[in-house]
């Protein structure tokens, strides 16, 4: 299959590249690189795949160095001219839309980077995939959109109309502009709401990130809501290993049952929420030294606790998450401080 990956320069998206391309698909990755964190991270990401610096000019396709079924072309979602050429030009069986502006809190302070990029840069996907006839649309969404949902597990059947962030009512938006193009034109469109992704590779502005580097820099951490806050961490490998399931099967599930619709919305996360003090605690033992703590109230925008029915996507996929926290801290902690000794 020719897949589009949009945000390859990102954690998920650089993964889910790795995993398509073993299996022999076609991969078009495109990012914009922005310096939300440090792009030097996302260039190194790059690098493990084999693309080179070239990468850093516009509108300029780069083919891997070690993968001759994978290029990269630096490009705005929001740059509906660029997109729509790229559509028109490449014929994509499958795209799967990672890239998005990511954060809870950086919503608050900028608030125009989400509409450009995760609202009008989802209609130019959208609208690429309408024009091109993709046979599958699999875009991500958050367990943000649950807002502070009291009941739990949660459940793709729960109310999401009170997002508390700008982040997560974008979201929710890419969901229902998601449902009215599938609706409206018969475009097969799987979201999914990830669930607190970590491991190697991973965000610099994620908890798990921020402890360690702080841990082994001597520097305190901030522990939000004094500590009594929930996360159904999911790790890295059992992520991928759910959305390739999902891309291989747009309109029907293994078992060769037709889905209601073309639109449907799972949760994907590892159906364990773990409390934050004990996170902290397991990144303590992997990193060998204590951390130095202070304690914070909540932060605006942020929720008390996360936890998936990932119910639905075991049933219509298998999916099944197996990494214990213990072994997925452990292969970050290895991971980081191989990358920090370069």
């Amino acid at each position: 299959m020719k897949i589009l990956i949009t945000g390859t320069a990102g954690f998920i998206g650089f993964h889910l590249a790795q995993r398509l391309i073993e299996r022999g698909d076609t991969v078009i990755g495109i990012d914009n690189i922005n310096d939300y964190y440090d792009p030097e991270l996302k260039f190194s990401r790059l690098s493990e795949a084999g693309i080179s610096r070239q990468a850093e000019n516009w509108h300029h396709p780069v083919k891997s160095k070690k993968n001759s079924n994978y290029t990269f072309i630096r490009m705005k979602l929001e740059d509906r001219d660029e997109i729509a050429r790229l559509f028109e030009t490449e014929k994509f069986d499958v795209v799967c839309n990672l890239a998005a502006q990511a954060g809870v809190r950086y919503s608050i302070e900028n608030p125009d980077a989400y509409i450009q990029s995760n609202i009008v840069g989802f209609l130019n996907i959208l609208e690429g995939c309408r024009h091109n006839h993709v046979k599958h649309l699999v875009y991500a969404s958050s367990s943000s959109v649950y807002g502070n949902n009291k009941k739990m597990p949660l459940s793709t059947d729960d109310r999401v109309d009170n997002p508390v962030s700008l982040y997560a009512a974008t979201k929710k938006s890419n969901e229902l502009m998601a449902h009215t193009y599938s609706h409206l034109y018969g475009i097969p469109s799987t979201g999914l709401r990830f669930f607190t992704v970590y491991g190697p590779w991973g965000r610099p502005d994620m908890a798990y990130f921020l402890f360690t580097k702080a841990i082994l820099e001597n520097k305190p951490i901030k522990i939000f809501n004094h500590g009594d806050l929930y996360r159904d961490f999911t790790y890295i490998d059992d992520i991928i290993k759910g959305v390739v399931q999902v891309i291989k099967s747009p309109s029907s599930s293994p078992s060769g049952g037709v889905r209601e619709s073309c639109y449907k919305v799972y949760n994907i996360g590892n159906s364990t929420p773990v409390k934050l003090m004990d996170f902290i605690e397991t990144i303590e033992k992997a990193v060998g030294k204590e951390a130095l703590k202070e304690y914070h109230d909540m932060q605006p925008g942020d929720v008390y606790k996360t936890f998936a029915d990932v119910s639905a996507l075991e049933k219509d996929f298998g999916y099944a998450p197996k990494t214990l926290i213990e072994n997925g801290i452990g292969e970050f902690v290895k991971w980081y401080k191989t990358y920090h000794k370069k």
